[in-house]
């Protein structure tokens, strides 16, 4: 239309979506104060990602590699969900999402974040619907969400997995063994966490609480297979509407999923701090933090 904007006709395509994806990355996180593999102080800003998430690192170094995920675990324990979390929560409650999309069918978020503040900012709301439907005349209804909307592919960062067994499950204590306490009580703030490396004994790292044996970060690690990747295909496939949030999309396969929905002839809008080259395919691109974009976007839902 004349005199439109940007945002207006992302709005526009966006209302008339019918099958909508969220591809989101680190910088859905970064005002939630998480840090991304080369945030943080020390020895961790130095390290490239690649010598602390692979399991050959891992089989090399257990020490080094838990006392980074401590620091990681230690750091998402204190987070709180940020503005852009609590806008997807609401795009996946149908009766919210129907105020800026009335002929959506499906929404789903695939988030690439460990974190687990997506699900958390989503069991905060509908916690509180919950609460207010009680007395409210449209009842239970108000409070569903489309089922299976948030696909975590690289695992959670509170899962504790086993080695040696099957055994996989969430664990929130934190330090997860007294020694990972211990050698964070070595560093005076988060500023000079693993400025030096600290060896701990195998023995003495988490272990696993049905077997004994060393238990390892219950996440995707680089050269391991993402979870639910059948079922993203399948979103992606049908999906007419996909919004990157907080990505660079180079990390694969979560970087061919924008422009398969394009290939198709889906639109793709990038919210990012710092575009890269490839957001110049991009249908519809929105520069700054996301955690204040997406409100301004869509200020139904803030």
């Amino acid at each position: 239309m004349s005199g439109s904007t940007p945002a207006d006709a992302f709005r526009e395509a966006f209302r008339n979506s019918k099958h909508i994806v969220v591809i989101a990355g680190a910088g859905l996180s970064a005002a939630s104060g998480i840090p991304t593999f080369r945030d943080g102080g020390g020895m961790w800003r130095s390290l490239d990602a690649t010598a602390l998430a692979t399991p050959e690192a891992f089989s090399e170094n257990p020490s080094l590699v838990w006392q980074f995920y401590h620091y990681r675990r230690t750091k998402a324990l204190k987070a709180k969900p940020n503005p852009a979390h609590e806008i997807i929560a609401k795009m996946s409650v149908p009766s919210y999402l129907k105020k800026v999309a009335p002929a959506a069918k499906t929404f789903h978020l695939v988030t690439q974040n460990v974190d687990r503040l997506s699900v958390a900012a989503l069991d905060s709301l509908t916690e509180r619907l919950a609460s207010e439907s009680v007395s409210a005349s449209d009842g239970p209804g108000k409070r569903a969400t489309f089922p299976n909307c948030i696909l975590e592919m690289h695992g959670r960062i509170y899962d504790v997995k086993c080695t040696a067994c099957d055994y996989c499950a969430e664990d929130r204590t934190d330090p997860l063994s007294p020694a990972l306490g211990t050698a964070d009580a070595l560093f005076t703030d988060y500023h000079d966490a693993g400025s030096r490396e600290v060896n701990i004994p195998a023995e003495d790292l988490p272990r696993c609480p049905a077997c004994g044996a060393l238990a390892r970060p219950g996440v995707v690690w680089f050269g391991e297979k993402p979870y639910h990747l059948d079922e993203i295909n399948s979103i992606v496939y049908k999906a007419d509407m996909c919004l990157v949030i907080g990505t660079s999309s180079t990390v694969r396969p979560a970087s061919t999923y924008a422009y398969r929905v394009q290939r198709h002839g889906g639109k793709v809008a990038v919210f990012n701090l710092d575009p890269s080259d490839k957001d110049e395919r991009a249908d519809f691109v929105f520069s700054g933090c996301c955690e204040t974009v997406l409100p301004s976007l869509f200020p139904e839902l803030a």
